[in-house]
């Protein structure tokens, strides 16, 4: 399950809801998928918190709701249903990701 504010079927929200704003992030406090960290941050009691690279499943593509490790999200797109993500979300890697 996506969370956030204003989700639609593939997890855009109210903050990011172009096209390609399709992947879920885990927070590593919570561990639970959001849209984005504005609305884990609005929706939540503590702020997002990264997740180290090597867990598992880091990240959940929207279109498919298939899990992807962090090397499969790196690809920039979804490897089970070829969709697109943003490419624009590397801007944020260091609020998603960590060593």
């Amino acid at each position: 399950m996506i969370l956030g504010i204003d989700i639609d079927s593939c997890g855009r929200c109210l903050h990011y809801h172009n096209e390609n704003d399709i992947a879920a992030l885990l927070c590593d406090h919570c561990k639970k998928y959001y849209a984005c960290f504005k609305c884990h941050d609005e929706l939540c009691d503590h702020p997002f918190a990264p997740v180290c690279i090597r867990n598992t499943q880091p990240v959940m593509c929207g279109q498919c709701k298939n899990y992807l490790t962090y090397e499969q999200y790196q690809q920039h797109h979804c490897p089970f249903c070829q969709a697109n993500f943003n490419p624009r979300c590397e801007l944020h890697q260091h609020i998603y990701f960590r060593p």
